[in-house]
């Protein structure tokens, strides 16, 4: 691939091309915004000019509902060799495509995992692909040609390529992408009219669950509307699970043994299902999930505290597996959680005492 056009200068689009263009591809920019695109192409992410003659691949980076549209113009005017879209759904956009009755034999859909809670090209950036998934969905009619361009696409970009079919790529992302949106805009939705005091409270825990919920409403209003009916099956189970759980709290406080009894074991069990799901989810670089020991180190919000914690653990020979921090409530003060393999925790615990961090145990 020598050339490339990017249509859609979102948070998607111009990651991509910032990622092309910083690995030598000719990137053109597209937008019905020229000011997402000046905006993009001060970034690094390629030029706003037309190209002068037909690219290697067009990436059509637009919302699920405007992927046909946009995609049949495209071909139309002919202005690539192979054409692929990074929409969050993929069935949906491939059936609009057929029944307007183009050749989709040079067309390919696609879509990153990969995304932030902020959107447009300033939230942009190189290595957002970096060791995520990249979904392609080729059919029986796909060129091979086409393929070899998505799959050169992901490689700069340092993404993962899985094939998939498109319906079934569907009612994953409505899993483990779709309803989590959701699911967290509910719970954050609880805080909205909270008491200020309740709010004070917040911990990690509420801060973990709630961060997607800073999405653009706008743009998850296009993706669920893209995906309605997996995402409406996922929620439905979650239902009757709440159902199940409502019953079994009303339980716990009922005075008969027998309710306290039931409601108890309905409670571990939704707990239990719970672990085990978790247990499922891949740990770093999409490897099988590992069970890490936290170190724990109170810190002062001074310059270079982080830095010098991070600096001391490389001295102990311990490599930080994840880290996280929680700060304190009406203090210039928090807690940083240092995650290490088992065997490593009791070493960094010590050497850290030794250069004057105070652990919490």
């Amino acid at each position: 691939m020598r050339t490339a056009v990017v249509i859609g200068t979102g948070l998607v689009g111009t990651s991509a091309a910032l990622a092309l263009a910083g690995r030598g591809i000719q990137v053109h920019l597209r937008d019905h915004d020229p000011g997402s695109v000046r905006t993009a192409a001060a970034l690094g992410a390629g030029t706003g000019e037309a190209p002068q003659e037909r690219v290697d691949l067009a990436i059509v980076a637009v919302p699920p509902a405007h992927v046909a549209p946009v995609l049949a113009d495209a071909v139309r005017e002919g202005v690539a060799r192979g054409y692929l879209d990074v929409a969050s759904v993929k069935g949906g956009p491939r059936r609009e495509l057929e029944a307007l009755g183009l050749d989709l034999t040079h067309y390919i859909g696609t879509h990153p995992m990969a995304g932030k809670e902020r959107s447009g090209p300033l939230a942009a950036s190189a290595d957002l692909f970096e060791g995520r998934p990249w979904v392609l969905t080729p059919t029986r009619d796909t060129d091979t040609e086409v393929l070899n361009l998505a799959l050169e696409l992901v490689a700069l970009c340092r993404a993962v390529p899985v094939v998939m079919d498109a319906d079934a790529h569907d009612r994953a992302v409505a899993l483990v992408s779709h309803t989590p949106q959701l699911i967290s805009s509910m719970v954050a939705a609880r805080l909205e009219e909270a008491d200020e005091t309740a709010v004070r409270l917040c911990g990690q825990g509420i801060r973990d669950v709630t961060r997607i919920a800073a999405s653009d409403p706008r743009m998850w209003v296009e993706i669920l509307a893209a995906n309605p009916g997996p995402v409406a099956d996922v929620l439905a189970g979650v239902a009757a699970d709440l159902e199940e759980t409502v019953r079994a709290l009303r339980g716990l406080e009922s005075a008969d043994d027998d309710r306290r009894r039931a409601g108890t074991e309905g409670i571990e069990d939704v707990l239990r299902r719970g672990n085990a799901g978790r247990v499922r989810v891949p740990g770093k670089h999409g490897t099988a999930p590992t069970a890490y020991e936290t170190v724990s180190v109170l810190i002062s919000d001074r310059p270079g505290e982080l830095a010098g914690i991070f600096a001391d653990a490389g001295r102990a020979g311990v490599n930080v597996e994840d880290v996280r921090i929680e700060h304190a409530t009406g203090q210039q003060a928090g807690l940083v959680q240092l995650m290490v393999e088992p065997s490593a925790a009791p070493g960094l615990s010590a050497a850290l005492c030794e250069r004057g961090w105070s652990i919490r145990q």
